[in-house]
């Protein structure tokens, strides 16, 4: 059964990114020169990119190339080494900046649901907005329906995780995320713990996502959603981006011979 996603015409997400940085094409991540060790191991390499508001960047390439660990320094759940890492006009390496104040802007998807076993969809999705945020339960909650519609699962909203389908789990991770009403979306191969015929119900919704204007960084292996919803493509090696370009670009005529070597074997697989 196809997903049926649900356009709503205006978010307050929206509102709250116009307001805070204007109508163009703002700069919300820039990494600078950023390197990042584990102990002698250096898994990112000179990283220079930049994000601009409303970007979908994607970022492929073979395992232990580096691409999660690009995107967990973003919200500091890895520390960058050394180099400057600017979100949201604010440096994440320095020790004054206050993470939990920025993270509330910076919604996380991983490739393992985190939901709390022991509380409905529902309140998942509540706990965050209401502990973090102070927001009152009530408000909470009317936020928390708003996007089980969107994610297509409002009838879910009293039920537990062991009740759902692994993309449906997903999807209220989704919500979850969308709840906080980030500034900012990050996906860590969000749908390599899916079983095929769930994946696509997943991908429904973040293309719905893309297509309103939602700032996202996803790291995935699902090279169909990249080719139509990326505005951009990174493709790291060896923990350097060694590709930056439009799918287009990518796909058709990659530059480097690594990327072409990627691409004939996903594609072929």
């Amino acid at each position: 059964m196809k997903l049926k996603v649900i356009f709503l015409p205006i978010f307050e997400y929206k509102k709250n990114v116009h307001a805070l940085l204007g109508e163009g094409g703002s700069m919300l991540i820039e990494f600078r020169k950023v390197n990042k060790y584990y102990g002698n191991f250096q898994v990112l390499k000179n990283i220079n990119v930049q994000v601009k508001k409303g970007e979908v960047v994607v970022v492929v390439g073979p395992s232990g190339s580096g691409k999660s660990t690009l995107l967990r320094c973003i919200n500091q759940l890895e520390a960058i080494t050394d180099g400057e890492l600017i979100v949201q006009n604010t440096d994440v390496h320095n020790k004054k900046t206050d993470m939990n104040e920025l993270r509330r802007n910076i919604g996380m998807v991983f490739q393992h649901f985190y939901l709390y076993p022991h509380k409905t969809v529902l309140q998942n999705i509540t706990l965050a907005p209401i502990k973090v945020n102070k927001v009152s339960k009530e408000k909470a909650e009317q936020t928390a329906m708003f996007y089980l519609e969107k994610v297509g699962i409002p009838e879910k909203a009293g039920v537990y995780p062991h009740q759902l389908s692994g993309g449906q789990q997903q999807r209220v991770a989704i919500a979850r995320g969308l709840a906080m009403q980030p500034e900012i979306m990050l996906f860590d191969e969000p749908t390599s713990a899916l079983d095929p015929e769930m994946i696509g119900e997943v991908l429904d919704v973040m293309k719905a996502l893309a297509k309103e204007g939602m700032t996202m960084v996803v790291v995935t292996h699902e090279m169909g959603f990249a080719r139509e919803v990326a505005d951009r493509i990174l493709f790291m090696d060896d923990g350097q981006i060694i590709e930056d370009t439009t799918p287009a670009q990518f796909f058709a005529n990659p530059e480097q011979e690594r990327a072409r070597l990627f691409l004939s074997r996903v594609l072929n697989h």
